[in-house]
């Protein structure tokens, strides 16, 4: 997949329907949506595909990223027939009785290498009216980043919520006994799809955050005893050196606006947050208490920080401003707080809640209102959706060798669901929405 947008196409939609589904409501009943393939006006070859198998392939992503957002029931495009194109804005909403929305839309292309056209159309049946409609136009490689838009307009417009689909993960991918893993960089739809890697797997890979504008990826490399931190750029395959020593230096993070980059360094055996320019430079540190202080994520505003410490004697969760000042413990429950992130929706911060097992859990900037969301042997290091609505994160199994895929749960800790590697994976970093 391409990393070019797609372009958006205007058609007029009416917005008067009331078809719509609760995100916080864990008892409620799944929305039936049927989507059929999306049917062409003539089957065109192109690289990726004929236009048929194309609106096939685009209907079965869509549904299963509905079905993945834990809120909707959807059915097809298997088991379900082909509308007609003149069914695509009419349609027989005497054919889709059971469900409660229908999607349709339609893949139309010139041939060859051409950029194909894709219609996307969402309908309340019962009222029998039009909720939403997209259009988009892309190279046929990218069909999936079309279908992926598709459902972010159906899930927007059924929740109320913002996208986050059209999203891409960062992760480490992993082989290898425990004792001498292999850890490479890579990345992969959020759904798992148009996998690749990014490093080789010659030097240590960890900690991967993607840049606030999407372009680039900072991640840690171990190299012998040397210790770098790198900017790897997504679009020309380059990467460049921020900071490196010969100090343990882990976390790496972004801060909102893109300019600065915090992390952690240990120096004789005292380990503090730092932060440095997204060029490179001296580090200025941010934390001076003895003691081990980790981590850092910024607010969404860029002007407070998250962070883990132990300083009171076991991790726990404290919040300072951005200059460093001001550095006050907000946990409050037993147990252990590791691997704080801020929402980028500024209302929760996720973090690993250690009693024991390892679990996933949120509570409010201020350490209110404090949820435990999954229920592993050993859950970690949450990474936020775009939305601020699903969070992925990594679950190690028991036994001796300990091997971790990546898994997502949503807020109510009801949708939970492994998304799908090729190699065991470990610290997920989920990327803003793609432009």
């Amino acid at each position: 997949m391409g990393l070019c947008a797609a372009t958006l196409l205007t058609f007029a939609s009416p917005a008067h329907a009331q078809l719509s589904v609760d995100v916080t409501d864990e008892t409620a009943s799944n929305l039936k949506i049927a989507v059929p393939a999306l049917p062409t006006n003539q089957s065109v070859g192109t690289p990726a595909g004929t236009t048929e198998e194309l609106g096939r392939k685009i209907a079965e992503v869509i549904a299963s990223d509905l079905k993945g957002s834990g809120l909707f029931d959807p059915s097809g495009p298997s088991g379900l027939r082909v509308p007609s194109m003149a069914e695509v804005t009419a349609p027989a909403y005497e054919s889709w009785g059971g469900y409660e929305a229908l999607v349709q839309g339609f893949v139309r292309s010139a041939g060859g290498a051409n950029d194909i056209t894709v219609g996307c159309y969402l309908y309340d049946v019962a009222l029998k009216s039009e909720l939403t409609r997209k259009g988009f136009i892309v190279a046929p490689a990218d069909w999936r980043r079309a279908a992926h838009k598709c459902a972010d307009a159906i899930y927007a417009r059924l929740s109320g919520e913002s996208p986050f689909f059209d999203s891409r993960i960062a992760y480490i991918a992993e082989t290898g006994p425990k004792d001498a893993r292999v850890k490479r960089l890579a990345i992969m739809d959020s759904d798992g799809a148009n996998h690749r890697f990014i490093t080789n797997g010659q030097s240590l890979a960890l900690s991967p955050r993607f840049s606030p504008d999407y372009g680039s990826i900072l991640y840690v490399s171990y190299i012998g005893r040397r210790v770098r931190i790198f900017v790897y750029d997504i679009g020309t395959g380059k990467q460049r050196l921020v900071t490196e020593s010969s100090n343990p230096t882990f976390a790496p993070r972004w801060s909102p606006d893109g300019r600065n980059i915090l992390f952690s360094m240990a120096i004789a055996g005292n380990t503090d947050i730092y932060r440095v320019t997204a060029t490179g430079g001296t580090p200025v540190r941010l934390t001076t208490s003895p003691g081990i202080d980790v981590g850092g994520s910024y607010s969404p505003d860029g002007t407070k920080i998250v962070f883990e410490s132990d300083r009171s004697g076991t991790q726990q969760v404290y919040v300072m401003n951005a200059d460093g000042s001001n550095q006050q413990r907000i946990s409050r429950g037993g147990g252990r707080y590791a691997t704080p992130e801020w929402s980028p929706r500024g209302d929760l911060i996720a973090f690993t809640k250690i009693s024991g097992d390892f679990k996933i859990a949120v509570m409010t900037p201020a350490g209110d209102n404090e949820r435990i969301l999954t229920n592993g042997w050993q859950d970690e290091a949450p990474t936020w959706s775009p939305n601020g609505r699903v969070l992925q994160f990594f679950r190690t199994t028991p036994g001796r060798d300990g091997m971790s895929q990546v898994w997502q749960v949503d807020l109510t800790g009801v949708n939970e669901r492994r998304i799908p590697t090729p190699l065991n994976g470990s610290d997920p970093a989920w990327g803003p929405l793609l432009p």
